[in-house]
């Protein structure tokens, strides 16, 4: 279980990365309020999100919570049973794991997501720490495990 610390401390940190920023933002603006940051580039706009990424499958709370608690299970389970899960896979799925726990938080307290990081002049959407977590966590991994399966390929293919 030591080893696998660097998973669980990179879950917390990045959850508490994601509450903090997000009550800062709720306590401190007003709903739909927009502060420029770089004038029609970056914005803090705190909006509520009652769907998944891009809004899609609005007002669905229980199948978004249902399906992280089983995200959060197999991540779980690979973290204590797979022992081929190198630092940095598991510190990516620390991410993923922190970045699902932070939204699944603001969907059973309030029935959506907090929302304020608004690149207007790059992407139309507004997502938050925890959206970072699990977009890049994820993508990462994948990368990185394909990576991984390719090396052993390779070694194989030379035997």
């Amino acid at each position: 279980m030591k080893a696998r610390a660097d998973y669980f401390l990179l879950m917390l940190f990045w959850l508490g990365l994601d509450r903090l920023t997000k009550g800062i933002v709720a306590g401190r603006m007003q709903l739909n309020q927009s502060i420029p940051i770089v004038q029609d580039f970056f914005h803090i706009t705190y909006i509520f999100n009652r769907g998944a990424s891009f809004g899609i499958l609005k007002d669905q709370r229980w199948l978004f919570v249902t399906l992280t608690l089983i995200v959060l299970a197999v991540i779980f389970w690979l973290i204590l049973k797979e022992q081929s899960l190198n630092t940095p896979m598991r510190l990516l799925l620390g991410l993923v794991s922190g970045g699902a726990l932070g939204n699944m938080v603001d969907r059973l307290r309030w029935g959506a997501v907090v929302d304020f990081i608004d690149f207007r002049g790059i992407w139309p959407y507004i997502f938050n720490i925890a959206d970072i977590g699990v977009v890049a966590g994820g993508l990462l991994f994948v990368v990185l495990y394909l990576w991984e399966d390719h090396k052993k390929e390779a070694v194989h293919d030379t035997k």
